[in-house]
């Protein structure tokens, strides 16, 4: 007795697995990733700017700060046209925090041409963050 194509199709498992292209060829949307600041490279990449530029007030040890991360990365791709998101650690550079008055960390800070428009201190959920950005910008 002949089995028919959708029976034997049900017996065998990998037979209904779909398949995927490989991951080279699929379209991937262009990433922008958060810019690394510095003490020394604070002046170019935030205060001279031609857009606004949130700047994240960070360090390794904080885990607020690493809570807070993932949300910065994708608003960092959802805004990307709007506003450049910059990170800035705290105890590789202690200038720049020391001369913003920066005390307590996650603080994050809208610079627009070359001046404080917004501070926040604290974590915060993406969707909160988002909110104050753009009613900052």
């Amino acid at each position: 007795m002949r089995k028919s194509g959708a029976f034997a199709r049900a017996l065998i498992p990998w037979l209904r697995v779909p398949r995927f292209y490989p991951a080279a060829t699929r379209k991937r949307p262009a990433m922008t990733a958060p810019v690394k600041v510095s003490d020394a490279s604070f002046q170019n990449d935030v205060l001279n700017s031609s857009k606004p530029v949130v700047v994240d007030f960070w360090a390794e040890w904080c885990g607020p700060c690493r809570m807070i991360a993932p949300a910065l990365e994708e608003l960092a791709n959802e805004l990307g046209e709007k506003i450049t998101v910059a990170k800035i650690n705290i105890d590789e550079n202690p200038n720049v925090p020391t001369k913003y008055g920066v005390r307590g960390i996650p603080t994050l800070m809208i610079f627009s041409q070359g001046q404080v428009t917004a501070t926040k201190v604290g974590a915060l959920p993406k969707s909160k963050i988002k909110e104050w950005i753009e009613q900052s910008i």
